[in-house]
């Protein structure tokens, strides 16, 4: 299988169940194709007792109140755990609520949490700030950390261990299986923010106790959406999850819900063209002369490739680049500034490819992939992959005329 092929192959094999997922069944007299948008606060019942009765369905996706989950809200949460191979799903406001969700409802004070050093920023603001003000103790391990290494990491108290897998500025591919092998050895739960594997990398299967999404990515698609979701694949996990979403007023409005689901319908198809381009311009950076390192999980030089490999179903549209060393960090700026075709922006998993500076803006506690040379990631959209070699390579004047 050659290298566009394998990329792509997960992503179109999804065809058929992002087409029928989350569908209305017909009856006598038809219905439309797509679920309708319900918007509401309030509930009504015939009945008190009928009202009590849908009050404890409170975990089977029902209607109870408009904030806890709208009729579309309930039909996109079954269309993500169908797709990550889970029981159930929460949807939430963004993709950060859905990373700091899980941590609030299995983490009590006194507990430990382990999380990969190349956790998404604001994940770990919101363990260095809230999860220390709570009491519970936070530490970091380096993402490609062997079986011996990471035990060293678990303490008596490590209740649970967050990894993200690829990280999304390093791109470091994580053994799973190995970290769901450690964790529960331990007695903790393994965590994954699976954004950039979703639809490509089965959480479950792999050994991950709950799997969390920024649906804001690759599902949504058109830039335009903020929510995120978090998917478990047992009934207690489900229902601890379920009762602190409710206790937070964790809800998802029903409009980013219906866009949400609109784009999932299309995902498959756009992120194989996307992925597909994604590698074409990772291997034709790596020849490039400004171009140091290009950490794209499906090269061979990628920490992790082998994992990626062995685990993943396609690739992403987000990888790396590490500029020459001699370049500074006024050489990248004027560099990304003269870019046409690539907006300057912190998003991905959208139809535009975006570019960011990784360099600076990273707390790491071991040292990165990238070094200490000036480095960006690429978000690659559906523009012509000819197109954005162009804008690259023009863009990289700017460097040479430094």
């Amino acid at each position: 299988m050659t290298d566009q092929n394998r990329v792509a192959e997960g992503w179109l094999k999804l065809g058929t169940a992002l087409s029928h997922t989350a569908r209305l069944t017909p009856d006598d007299h038809g219905c439309y194709v797509n679920p309708p948008v319900t918007r509401g606060s309030t509930v009504v019942f015939p009945s008190l007792e009928a009202m009590q009765r849908q009050g404890n369905a409170r975990y089977d996706h029902e209607s109870i109140y408009g904030a806890m989950g709208s009729p579309i809200q309930h039909e996109l949460e079954k269309a993500i755990a169908t797709i990550e191979g889970g029981t159930d799903c929460q949807i939430v406001s963004s993709g950060l609520a859905a990373c700091t969700l899980p941590l609030l409802a299995f983490l009590s004070a006194g507990d430990h949490c382990l999380f990969s050093d190349s956790v998404y920023g604001p994940t770990r603001r919101f363990a260095e700030t809230v999860l220390r003000r709570f009491g519970v103790e936070v530490s970091y391990f380096p993402p490609m950390a062997e079986e011996e290494e990471l035990e060293a990491f678990i303490t008596p108290r490590t209740r649970v261990i967050f990894t993200e897998s690829p990280g999304s500025h390093t791109f470091e591919v994580q053994d799973i299986p190995m970290l769901a092998q450690i964790a529960h050895r331990n007695g903790a739960k393994l965590f994954i923010d699976n954004t950039w594997g979703f639809g490509i990398f089965a959480p479950f299967a792999h050994g991950a106790d709950l799997s969390i999404q920024a649906l804001t990515k690759y599902p949504a698609g058109h830039s335009d959406v903020i929510a995120g979701a978090i998917t478990v694949a047992d009934r207690k996990t489900w229902e601890q999850l379920r009762d602190t979403a409710i206790q937070t007023g964790q809800v998802a409005g029903p409009d980013d819900c219906w866009l949400t689901l609109r784009g999932l319908r299309t995902m498959g198809v756009r992120l194989a063209q996307q992925a597909r381009s994604a590698l074409d311009l990772a291997t034709w950076l790596q020849q490039q002369p400004e171009v140091a390192r290009v950490l794209h999980p499906a090269l061979p030089d990628c920490p992790g490739h082998a994992v990626w490999a062995r685990d993943f179903t396609g690739a992403g549209c987000l990888f790396g680049v590490v500029l020459a060393p001699r370049y500074t960090g006024q050489d990248m700026e004027r560099m990304i500034n003269s870019l046409r075709l690539f907006g300057i922006g912190a998003s991905w998993g959208g139809y535009e490819s975006l570019v960011l500076p990784t360099t600076g803006g990273i707390q790491r506690a071991f040292p990165s992939p990238m070094g200490q040379a000036c480095a960006f990631r690429l978000q690659v959209g559906l523009e012509q992959t000819a197109d954005l070699m162009s804008d690259l390579k023009q863009a990289f004047t700017q460097l040479q005329t430094a």
